[in-house]
C-alpha cells in the first residue's frame, strides 16, 4: 500500500471519528475526571493508616501489607481485561459497572471486622477500580479533537498525579481525627455521584457499544492472574525473605516467570484475546510507556521513601510527614496551569526533557539532605518535582498515545496503565531493598571507626562516661556510652542509604532524556 493510499485512510478514519465528538467535550468528561481521583487516591490514603488497621484486626505488620498488595493485584489483573468487558457489556456499561463495584466495595472496606474480610473487599475495590484509569484516558483522547487533546490530557493528568499526593495528608487527617473506617467511607458519595453523572453525560461513540459474539479469553487470563499474584508475592515477601537465598523465593520468581510468557505467548497466536499486542508496533507507544513505567517507578518509590526519612529520622507524626507532600502537589498543580496553556503550541519532546530535568534536580536535591535541615529544604526540591512531574507526565502520555486510532485507545489505554502498575510495584520493592542493603554496607564501611585507635571516637566516649557516671557505675556508663556511638553510626549509615536513593532516582530521570531523541517529531498545529 502507497503512503499516498495510507494518509487519505488516516485523514477518513479522522473524519469519521469527528462526527461523534460531543458538542461540549468539557461537561462529557466531567464526571470522568471525578471517578479518575476517588481510584488514584485509594492507592495511597491507606498507607498512613495500615498501623490503626493492624491494630483493629490484631494482625502483624507483614499480615496487614495484604491490604495494600490484594488491591493492587486485583487492579492489575482487571486493567489488560478492559478491553474484552468493554466489548461485552459496551464501554459506557462496563464503566459505570466499575465504578459502582469500586463505591460498594470501598463501604465494604469500611464495615469490615476482620483482616480477611478487608482483604476480600480490598480486592472486589480493585476490581471495580482496575478499569477505571484506562477507560477514563480513552475518552479523555476521543474526547477532543486532536489540536485540542494536549490541554484535556493537562487537566486529566491533574488527577493522576494530585491525587497520590493528596491521598497520605487526607488518610492521615481523617485517621486521626475521625477513624480510619472513613478513608473508606469517603469515597461513597463521590462514587454514587460520579455513576450518575456517567449515566447522564458520557460520551459514548458506537465503536464503543456493546458487540455481539464476543469471546472471553479464559486461558489468557488465568495465566495473567498467576502471573501478578506471583509477582506481587515475590516483591512484597522477597526483601523479608533475603530474596533470591530463599528457597521459595525462587519458586514464586520461576512461577511468575512462566506464567508471564505463559500470558504473552498465549495472547500473540491466539484469537479473541484479552489484549491487543499490536500496539506494540508503535515506536512512539513503545517509548512513551517505556519511559511511563521508569517514572512510575521514581514517583511511587518517592512516595514511600520521604514520608519513612521524615518519620523514621526527623521525628516527623503520620500527619506531618504528608503534609510535607504537600508542596510536591502544588507543584504539580503550576505544571497543569502551564501545559494547559502551551501543550499545544510547543513541543511535547521539549516539554518532557524539562520535566525530566526538573525531577532530576529534585532527585540530586533529596540526595544531599542531613539531619540539620529545617522544612524549607524538604518544600522546595519537593515543589520542584512536582512541577517535574507535571510537565513530564502528561505530554508523555500524549506523545505515546496520538499516533494510535481512537479504535485503538482503550486497548493501548489498558496496556499502559497495567505496564505503569508494575512498575510502581517494582519501584515500591527496590527501594525497600535499597535502603537495607545500602546501610548495611555504609555501617560496614563504617564501623572500624568505632575503635580505640580513633581519638575523636575515644573522646567523645569519655566525655559521655563522664557525664553518666553521675547516674550510674562507671562501667556501665561507659558501656552505655559505647552504645550510644554506635546508634549514631546506624542512624549516619540509615541516612546515607536514604540519600543513595534518592540520587540513584535523580539520575534516572537524566537518563530517560535521550530516548526522546527516538520519537517521531509531532506535527504542530497552526
Amino acid at each position: 500500500m502507497s503512503e499516498e493510499v495510507i494518509k487519505e485512510n488516516a485523514i477518513q478514519m479522522e473524519d469519521e471519528d469527528a462526527k461523534y465528538l460531543p458538542k461540549n467535550p468539557w461537561i462529557s468528561v466531567m464526571p470522568t475526571l471525578l471517578a479518575v481521583f476517588i481510584y488514584v487516591i485509594d492507592g495511597t490514603i491507606a498507607n498512613v493508616a495500615l498501623p490503626h488497621m493492624a491494630g483493629s484486626f490484631s494482625a502483624t505488620r507483614d499480615e496487614s501489607m495484604w491490604i495494600l498488595t490484594s488491591y493492587l493485584i486485583a487492579s492489575g489483573i482487571v486493567i489488560p481485561s478492559v478491553g474484552f468487558f468493554s466489548k461485552f457489556f459496551g464501554r459506557k456499561n462496563f464503566y459505570i459497572i466499575s465504578i459502582l463495584l469500586f463505591t460498594i466495595a470501598s463501604m465494604l472496606c469500611g464495615m469490615a471486622q476482620n483482616l480477611g474480610q478487608m482483604v476480600v473487599f480490598r480486592i472486589l475495590q480493585g476490581a471495580g477500580g482496575g478499569g477505571i484509569v484506562p477507560i477514563s484516558q480513552a475518552i479523555m483522547m476521543e474526547s477532543f479533537p486532536k489540536e485540542k487533546r494536549g490541554t484535556a490530557m493537562a487537566v486529566f493528568g491533574m488527577g493522576i498525579i494530585l491525587a497520590p499526593i493528596i491521598g497520605p495528608v487526607l488518610g492521615g487527617w481523617i485517621t486521626d481525627n475521625w477513624s480510619w473506617p472513613w478513608i473508606f467511607y469517603i469515597n461513597v458519595p463521590f462514587g454514587c455521584i460520579a455513576a450518575a453523572l456517567c449515566q447522564k453525560l458520557l460520551y459514548n461513540p458506537p465503536y464503543s457499544h456493546r458487540q455481539k459474539g464476543v469471546k472471553m479469553d479464559g486461558l489468557g487470563f488465568l495465566f495473567l492472574a498467576i502471573w501478578l499474584l506471583t509477582l506481587q508475592v515475590f516483591f512484597d515477601k522477597g526483601n523479608n525473605a533475603d530474596w533470591f537465598n530463599a528457597p521459595w523465593i525462587c519458586w514464586v520468581f520461576g512461577v511468575s516467570c512462566v506464567a508471564a510468557i505463559c500470558f504473552f505467548v498465549s495472547q500473540i497466536v491466539r484469537k479473541d484475546t484479552l489484549i491487543d499486542l499490536s500496539v506494540f508496533k508503535d515506536k512512539n507507544f513503545v517509548i512513551g510507556t517505556f519511559i511511563q513505567v521508569v517514572m512510575q517507578a521514581v514517583l511511587y518509590a518517592s512516595l514511600a521513601i520521604l514520608p519513612q526519612f521524615l518519620q523514621s529520622m526527623m521525628g516527623y507524626t503520620a500527619f506531618l510527614s504528608g503534609y510535607s507532600m504537600m508542596p510536591r502537589g502544588l507543584g504539580s498543580l503550576t505544571a497543569m496551569v502551564i501545559c494547559a496553556f502551551i501543550a499545544d503550541k510547543v513541543d511535547k519532546r521539549l516539554m518532557v526533557c524539562v520535566g525530566l530535568c526538573l525531577l532530576g534536580t529534585a532527585g540530586l536535591s533529596f540526595g544531599f539532605l542531613n539531619l540539620q535541615i529545617s522544612s524549607i529544604n524538604i518544600m522546595i526540591p519537593n515543589y520542584i518535582m512536582g512541577m517535574g512531574m507535571g510537565l513530564s507526565m502528561i505530554p508523555i502520555i500524549n506523545l505515546s498515545l496520538e499516533t494510535l486510532t481512537n479504535q485503538q485507545m482503550t486497548n493501548a489505554s489498558g496496556i499502559q496503565n497495567l505496564l505503569k502498575n508494575i512498575g510502581g510495584a517494582i519501584g515500591t520493592s527496590l527501594v525497600a531493598t535499597m535502603l537495607t542493603r545500602f546501610a548495611q554496607m555504609h555501617q560496614y564501611m563504617m564501623v572500624g571507626n568505632l575503635s580505640e585507635l580513633n581519638q575523636a571516637f575515644v573522646d567523645r566516649v569519655s566525655s559521655i562516661t563522664a557525664m553518666l557516671s553521675q547516674y550510674t557505675h562507671v562501667s556501665v556508663a561507659n558501656h552505655m556510652a559505647q552504645y550510644l556511638q554506635y546508634g549514631t553510626l546506624v542512624k549516619q549509615s540509615t541516612l546515607w542509604a536514604f540519600m543513595d536513593a534518592f540520587r540513584i532516582f535523580g539520575l534516572l530521570c537524566f537518563m530517560l532524556i535521550p530516548l526522546l531523541f527516538l520519537f517521531r517529531k509531532p506535527k504542530l498545529d497552526k
